[in-house]
C-alpha cells in the first residue's frame, strides 16, 4: 500500500504530496509548488533521497515552480501532460511572471503524459486520466485507493476556468467523467481539505453522471 504525505507549499497554499512505496522504496512527488529547505527536509525526514517521479497535475506556477529545483537537488523525472508542457518552458504560460513570490526556472519535462498512461512505484500502478478544463493539460493521478485531483476537483467544488486555457464546458465534462469512476477513493486535491469520491458524488453536483445540463 502506498503511503501519502501532504505538505502545503507557497503563498497560494498548494497541496503537494509525497507518495511512497515502503516495499520498493520508490517514491513520487506530486505538484511541488516550491522547493526550499523546509520542503527538502519534509522529503528527507520521510526517507526520500531520490524520488522516481515528479508528477504535475497541470502547468500553473503554484504547482510547478519547485519541480526543476527539486530535480536538480534530488533527481526524479519531471512528467506533465503534453498540452501543458509549454508551461514548464515558459513562465508567461505558467503565469509565474504575473504573480509575486514565485520564481520559475524554465525547463523541459523528461517525458509528457497522455490519457491512459500508467506509471509504477514498485508494484503500485498509477494511472493518468486527462481532465481538461482548468487547463488544457490538467490530469488526475489514480492509484488503487487514491485520486490526486490537482485543481480539477476540490471538496464540493471545482477549479476555476477563467485563466488562459480554461474551459467551463470541458471541466464539467471532465468532472462528470470522474463521477462515473466506480469504487471508493480518497481524494487529494491541489488546494483545501481532502475528500472522498462517494462524498463528492453525493455533494458535488458536477459529478452526477447523468447531469447533461451544462453541455
Amino acid at each position: 500500500m502506498l503511503e501519502v504525505y501532504k505538505s502545503e507549499t507557497g503563498l497560494y497554499v498548494t497541496n503537494s504530496y509525497l507518495i511512497f512505496d515502503p516495499i520498493s522504496g520508490e517514491s513520487a512527488v506530486i505538484d511541488p509548488g516550491v522547493f526550499d529547505g523546509e520542503y527538502e527536509k519534509f522529503l528527507k525526514e520521510r526517507g526520500v533521497t531520490v524520488p522516481k517521479y515528479i508528477l504535475l497535475t497541470h502547468g500553473h506556477f503554484d504547482h510547478i515552480c519547485g519541480a526543476y529545483p527539486l530535480k536538480e537537488k534530488l533527481g526524479g523525472e519531471i512528467l506533465i501532460h503534453e498540452e501543458d508542457a509549454i508551461c514548464l518552458k515558459n513562465a508567461d504560460a505558467s503565469l509565474a511572471n504575473a504573480v509575486e513570490g514565485y520564481f520559475q526556472i524554465e525547463a523541459v519535462p523528461d517525458a509528457t503524459l497522455k490519457d491512459g498512461d500508467t506509471l509504477y512505484l514498485g508494484e503500485n500502478k498509477i494511472t493518468v486520466m486527462h481532465t481538461p478544463g482548468h487547463t488544457r493539460g490538467s490530469v488526475i493521478f489514480m492509484t488503487d485507493e487514491y485520486i490526486f485531483s490537482g485543481d480539477t476537483l476540490f471538496r464540493r467544488g471545482m477549479g476555476r476556468t477563467d485563466l488562459p486555457g480554461g474551459s467551463t464546458k470541458a471541466l464539467f465534462k471532465s468532472l462528470r467523467a470522474i463521477g462515473q469512476i466506480q469504487g471508493e477513493y480518497k481524494i487529494f486535491p491541489g488546494h483545501g481539505p481532502l475528500s472522498g469520491l462517494s462524498y463528492e458524488k453525493r455533494n458535488n453536483r458536477y459529478l452526477r453522471a447523468n447531469d447533461t445540463s451544462h453541455e
